[in-house]
């Protein structure tokens, strides 16, 4: 027998060639050390190269020489005993030195292995994707993923020069996880996967699902993040933070598109980045007096026209803006200034592009097969099959990767209804039944179940918020109650009848009076955020000061009286940017807010009036507590459809105070309009949606004395001068 033969010995031509094709599904049978009788043989793979060592790990001196023995590049060399040993290689153009990635044994646990196939291992950032850590005493970075239908995974990058016979990765069975750890390669590498499905053809090189780092768009490699904890300075916030999202707590949320929040026309238009945001957004918020942040999804997606709604990188803040670390600092910025951060978060689809999950192994892993089930007309998108275990778990360990790594306060779940509805956007005949013949996702309701009840457990002071726009019943009830289990429910209803209300012109409002005051019909059955977001401004809806009926003046006083309108609601509250100074065009996701339109004094003063909203809804808890307690809410006048005036009183329940909104939403003023109060009393106002630092007309109102005189079914009431188009408070004085 040759010396070649000999260090081929138990290996087919077939076996060899295999591995030289790239198509063998067991490297660590090949390559690595393996008993020969008291001897070792080493083999490894190393395509192009001219030569290689093995040299003693601790001393560097030569152990032996590897003879080439397959032209594909396959070197092998034999020992004696068991020495630690490294590769030493010979390029064209230099030499590397570095551990023999075959020589390591498993790297995941059985534990971790049956979590992950249960659908119930929630540390997927810490498992899966490339960790860099030590194993045996060697510095570099684990990589491990999920395909369990592939012939053959290898992990691909600058280091090998993209090349998927170089680091061909082991199989994990039953789990069909493959895992490797490659030596000396740490945070900042690219890298991929490259898959071969169960025909033998070669996929187009895969990002990784897991990745905690990714290339900022039109790139689509993954990168090595580093698994080293940031240094966090918002304990205190986070031990408060339970208190702060408490649900009768005042919630005002700013909605942020990051990328078109402000640009540097100076700097060919680019966007801000982490740092920036959290010099300039940061403190924009708190100015305002906004309670948090609301970011558009900035986990990775490939197409800057989505949004973020379309995500491949669930488990990485986008690359557009700075690193993870970047990402990290902003969040720890808010929290010091306190304000809390809300991200949206999609479980519902993701986009098809060949070097995502789409057929991620060669078969519908994370979607389903049949059309009908997984494919998003409306969007071009991809469902994921909730059916796997796998697939709830990812999303599951997403979401808490956010939570947990990241310190975020709170996830808004993108197009809940699409995920309860098998039928949603479908025609007849286009979807299949649930098990009972019903349209309802059994499979979405108990992955939301799960989903929130393992975020109350392990984050409890974090909050989750539905988009949900149809009445499921139970959206924000607990899942042992039946509910879902979300926090909070985004209030579509109040949207579409407010915003259709004050569309109208004013002469025809008295016929739409229900509009704005059917919202509390069911006020109470779930826990409502009333948004204005982005959108309502986008897809020729035209931006809000433009839905407004009148000129400049009566679109203005429209919007301000509708926003103070909004904030004496039963609901928390939710505004889009640019929306607070009037932006007068449509958002686009490519430009930015026309913060120029602060020079005028008529958007200067909505941004002013937005502000003192937020402030005196903070500072007021009868503004507040009645949120979730029909105890603190009464309409004081809800029936006068020919004057289009509506009144609200505010209560806390316990009786500590009361404050009263009054809307007259026609341009005709009013004095001495008459409202029904509890009793004696002074009432003073506290603000005026007319008044003239908002630029209105300044139609106010001093101190009012309740009189004896009965009106709206009360004994006691209030002479008030009501502007045009405005919206007033007054406080009863204690």
């Amino acid at each position: 027998m040759t010396a070649r033969a000999e260090l081929l010995e138990g290996l087919s031509d077939e076996a060899v060639m295999a591995l030289a094709e790239g198509r063998h599904g067991d490297p660590f049978a090949v390559l690595g050390p393996h008993p020969a009788g008291d001897t070792v043989i080493v083999r490894a793979l190393l395509p192009g190269a001219r030569a290689a060592h093995l040299v003693d790990r601790d001393s560097g001196a030569r152990l032996a020489s590897m003879e080439q023995v397959h032209d594909a590049g396959l070197f092998a060399a034999r020992l004696h005993g068991s020495p630690r040993y490294r590769l030493r290689i010979e390029w064209p153009e230099a030499v590397q030195e570095t551990e023999d990635p075959y020589a390591f044994g498993f790297l995941l646990g059985d534990l971790d292995l049956h979590l992950i196939s249960q659908g119930t291992h929630y540390d997927l950032g810490r498992t899966l994707g490339a960790v860099p850590m030590e194993v045996d005493g060697v510095e570099g970075t684990r990589f491990a993923v999920w395909a369990p239908n592939a012939r053959r995974v290898s992990v691909v990058g600058d280091f090998n020069a993209w090349d998927g016979r170089r680091h061909p990765m082991r199989l994990r069975q039953p789990a069909g996880i493959w895992e490797l750890f490659i030596p000396r390669l740490g945070k900042g590498e690219r890298y991929k996967f490259e898959l071969v499905d169960r025909n033998g053809y070669v996929l187009p090189q895969k990002a990784d699902p897991v990745a905690r780092a990714s290339e900022a768009a039109p790139s689509t490699a993954s990168i090595i993040a580093s698994s080293a904890p940031f240094d966090w300075t918002d304990d205190a916030w986070m031990r408060e933070r339970r208190n702060l999202r408490d649900q009768v707590a005042p919630m005002s949320i700013y909605e942020v598109h990051l990328g078109s929040w402000l640009r540097i026309a100076e700097e060919g238009n680019r966007s801000l980045d982490w740092v920036e945001l959290s010099q300039r957004l940061v403190p924009y918020a708190v100015r305002m007096g906004f309670t948090h942040i609301e970011m558009l999804p900035i986990m990775e997606h490939p197409f800057g026209g989505s949004w973020g709604y379309q995500p491949l990188g669930l488990f990485a803040p986008t690359g557009r803006f700075g690193t993870p670390e970047d990402f990290a600092y902003f969040v720890n910025r808010c929290h010091q200034e306190g304000i809390g951060v809300i991200l949206d978060w999609v479980p519902a689809h993701f986009p098809t592009d060949v070097w995502g999950l789409a057929r991620f192994d060669g078969t519908a892993l994370y979607e389903h097969e049949d059309p009908r089930e997984g494919f998003h007309r409306d969007w071009n998108t991809l469902i994921y099959n909730l059916g796997r275990n796998e697939v709830k778990g990812f999303l599951i360990a997403s979401a808490l990767e956010w939570l947990e790594r990241y310190h975020v306060d709170g996830l808004r779940v993108d197009a809940v209804a699409s995920m309860l509805y098998r039928d949603y956007s479908r025609n007849e005949g286009e979807w299949i039944p649930n098990q009972y013949g019903g349209r309802e996702n059994l499979e979405s309701v108990e992955f939301f179940k799960h989903l929130n009840s393992i975020i109350a457990r392990r984050c409890p002071s974090a909050m989750t918020i539905a988009e949900e726009s149809t009445a499921w019943p139970g959206v924000t009830r607990p899942p042992e109650e039946g509910g879902l289990g979300f926090d909070f429910k985004w209030n579509m209803g109040w949207m579409h009848d407010t915003l259709s209300y004050m569309e109208e012109d004013p002469v025809y409002r008295r016929y739409h009076h229900g509009k704005m005051s059917f919202g509390m019909v069911y006020a109470y059955s779930e826990r409502f955020v009333l948004p204005l977001s982005h959108d309502e401004v986008v897809h020729g809806k035209h931006a809000l000061l433009h839905k407004m009926p009148g000129d400049t003046w009566q679109r203005l006083a429209n919007l301000r009286a509708y926003y103070a309108f909004m904030w004496a609601h039963p609901g928390k509250k939710l505004l889009f940017m640019g929306c607070e100074i009037g932006q007068e065009t449509e958002w686009n996701h490519d430009g930015s807010v026309t913060w120029d339109l602060l020079d005028q004094p008529g958007h200067s003063g909505l941004q002013r009036l937005v502000r003192d909203l937020n402030l005196i809804y903070r500072a007021e808890p009868a503004l507040q507590a009645g949120d979730l307690d029909p105890a603190g809410f009464e309409w004081a006048v809800v029936d006068d459809a020919d004057n289009s005036v509506f009144g609200m009183f505010r209560h806390l329940p316990d009786g500590g105070g009361t404050v009263l909104a009054l809307s007259n939403f026609k341009p005709v003023p009013r004095t001495a309009y008459r409202v029904g109060v509890p009793g004696e009393g002074t009432w003073i106002e506290l603000l005026n949606s007319d008044a003239d630092v908002y630029g209105g007309a300044n139609m106010r109102n001093g101190e009012l004395q309740a009189e004896p005189v009965g009106a709206h079914g009360k004994d006691w009431s209030i002479p008030v001068s009501l502007p045009p188009l405005s919206t007033i408070y007054l406080k009863l004085r204690e």
